[in-house]
């Protein structure tokens, strides 16, 4: 276990709500990008299989924890990424 390591989850892990609230109160999601919030979970997902296989301790929780919090946000994006309006029919 490292210190710096759980120092820097709970870092990252304290901004990931702030974003959901925001995304809760605005229902907007003008400026998250699915890839970058994928590619974070790739590498949380990296962590907390390192920490399975290889070093079992309680920072998993924090991997956990973020891992969770980005989902959230990801699924989020989906729900309330702007749609493109569909064409009016002709009359």
């Amino acid at each position: 276990m490292s210190i710096f390591e759980a120092l820097m989850l709970l870092c990252f892990g304290l901004s990931w709500p702030i974003s959901i609230a925001k995304t809760l109160r605005t229902k907007r999601v003008e400026g998250k990008s699915p890839l970058f919030m994928a590619v974070i979970l790739v590498g949380y997902l990296s962590g907390i299989l390192h920490k399975l296989i290889y070093s079992r301790d309680w920072i998993i929780f924090l991997y956990l924890f973020n891992f969770t919090v980005i989902s959230i946000d990801l699924r989020l994006y989906y729900k309330y990424r702007p749609r493109p309006e569909k064409p009016a029919l002709p009359s």
